[in-house]
């Protein structure tokens, strides 16, 4: 999985059409509809946090929120990010499909398609399991997943080009138009402007891939949740054949509360 490195210095810019508060408060009224009242700890993972931007809408919300992500160029941005909030947040380095906790959490979340991002059927399943390992039991699991019609019919072999006032973005799709994985391949070329008319090139490529709802569905119940809603991931209605992204909620049965030294690795 990539490192995300020149992306991680524009991320933020590049996604600036993401109304995370709004997104965040949403999800939000989704937890508050299905967690147990009877949960005893306001411990919220956030999957994949990236740069920390729906990290800390969750934290603004009341959550005790631990930030997870792979890449040490995104959570570089999000520390700076809690450098100027001054809000609670805990962040870690891990590979997802190697998570470890200390504890157990009461809400992981996975948002904007990170999940798309696994190589493999068999990686997804590895986040699974270890989210169950960490949950408590009743804990929610929210995540969202693009699907098929974006991958065929929006990003698909599309180009785009971002203009930055310090930078240019080409942003390259390559669609292979195989089911049911339907993988898009996404270069990015990143043109960062140095003195007068001089520019520095860098790359960075990344594949995501598309996980079948049955499919996704199945995993789900072989790694001890039971899914609770399907909705669509953008609007939060009920999914239609047109829907971009697919949002899951599920409950965990949840992992033993474990010493440290008795975690799986």
């Amino acid at each position: 999985m990539s490192s995300y490195g020149t992306f991680a210095q524009y991320y933020d810019r590049l996604t600036q059409n993401v109304r995370y508060a709004e997104r965040a408060g949403r999800l939000n009224g989704l937890i508050g509809k299905w967690q147990r009242p009877d949960m005893p700890e306001r411990i919220l993972l956030d999957l994949a946090c990236g740069t920390g931007s729906l990290t800390e809408e969750f934290a603004r919300l009341g959550w005790d929120v631990i930030g997870i992500d792979s890449s040490a160029e995104m959570l570089s941005e999000a520390l700076d990010k809690k450098y100027d909030s001054g809000l609670p947040v805990q962040y870690l380095q891990q590979d997802m499909r190697r998570l470890d906790l200390y504890g157990t959490v009461a809400v992981t979340v996975c948002a904007l398609d990170s999940l798309n991002h696994l190589p493999s059927a068999d990686a997804l399943r590895q986040v699974m399991e270890r989210v169950n390992l960490f949950s408590e039991a009743g804990a929610l699991f929210l995540f969202d997943l693009n699907t098929a019609y974006k991958h065929r019919k929006v990003l698909a072999d599309n180009a785009f080009v971002y203009e930055l006032s310090d930078a240019v973005c080409v942003w390259q799709n390559a669609l292979s138009d195989t089911a049911p994985e339907y993988p898009v391949t996404i270069r990015l070329d990143f043109f960062e402007q140095l003195d007068g008319n001089k520019y520095r090139r860098s790359s960075e490529e990344f594949t995501e891939r598309v996980w079948q709802p049955e499919a996704v569905k199945v995993l789900l119940a072989e790694t001890g949740f039971t899914l609770l809603e399907l909705l669509d991931g953008d609007t939060f209605a009920e999914p239609s054949e047109t829907a971009q992204r697919l949002l899951y909620i599920a409950r965990a049965a949840g992992g033993q509360q474990m010493r440290r030294e008795d975690m799986p690795e």
